[in-house]
């Protein structure tokens, strides 16, 4: 499994980094054949000066092409819940072929 963090408009301090690191390294645990994760992190700039963190991912399986984005006030929570949503994704997927 291929992992790619990249981040845009910002530098990721080595905390957040290893952090998304070793919640991606779970993934295979929901499929077994992820080929590529990328996962992208952004500051999305509102009218105001609040800045919102959002988190994108994007996992590669033979055949199919999965992808989250979601968006709150840190990117911890923003990618969280962008990995539960692609679990999902990737749960649903599996149960598809095994039917």
């Amino acid at each position: 499994m291929n992992v790619n963090i990249q981040t845009v408009h910002f530098d990721a301090d080595i905390k957040l980094v290893s952090y998304i690191e070793k919640k991606v390294s779970k993934l295979s645990q929901f499929h077994e054949r992820i080929t590529k994760v990328d996962v992208y992190l952004k500051l999305d700039n509102v009218v105001h000066n609040i800045k919102d963190k959002v988190a994108e991912i994007k996992i590669l399986i033979p055949r199919h092409e999965f992808f989250v984005k979601q968006s709150s006030k840190s990117f911890e929570e923003s990618f969280d819940s962008a990995l539960e949503s692609i679990i999902t994704q990737l749960k649903r997927q599996k149960e598809k072929q095994a039917a």
